[in-house]
């Protein structure tokens, strides 16, 4: 075991790993952090996305070591500093944008890393860009309208297109 230092939700942090942890069992394990859900197992479903040094990535692929010092964001940093939700979360709550829940940290991470790249995406990108997530309550629709109104689009008259 060696202890593994990065920063998380703008805190610095440090625990310790094997070289074998995965950052997604780091985060929830080492940190308790576990708004960061395990899905598969496979990197198929997306509910353990996170953001590292910026970047949508599933933390069931990478290892802790690998991300020695860099920058984490997860589901529990998604918050405004007031702890109100942040925009794609309240735009997931107005929009009924999830269900059971267990999909929906892994699609705000990903919506947030998805509109960082493009401010206001099309219908399209937007089925395009989750398509690494797996919702199995859904059926998307909601979803779509949730990202297209988290970017400041009408998303209701863009789904009746």
């Amino acid at each position: 075991m060696t202890n593994v230092t990065m920063t998380v939700n703008g805190k610095s942090v440090s625990a310790p790993a094997e070289g074998r942890t995965l950052l997604v069992e780091y985060l929830r394990t080492g940190l308790g952090l576990t708004g960061t859900h395990v899905g598969c197992d496979t990197s198929q479903c997306g509910a353990c996305v996170v953001h590292v040094d910026g970047r949508a990535v599933k933390s069931c692929t990478v290892f802790a070591m690998d991300v020695e010092g860099s920058d984490v964001r997860t589901i529990e940093g998604m918050a405004n500093a007031d702890g109100s939700l942040g925009v794609v979360q309240q735009a997931f709550q107005d929009h009924h944008g999830l269900q059971c829940g267990f999909c929906t940290p892994g699609m705000v991470m990903t919506t947030a890393a998805l509109l960082a790249e493009n401010p206001r995406p099309s219908e399209a990108e937007v089925r395009h860009g989750l398509e690494g997530n797996i919702c199995r309550c859904t059926g998307y629709h909601n979803i779509v309208k949730a990202v297209l109104a988290a970017s400041g689009q009408d998303a209701d008259a863009i789904a009746a297109q």
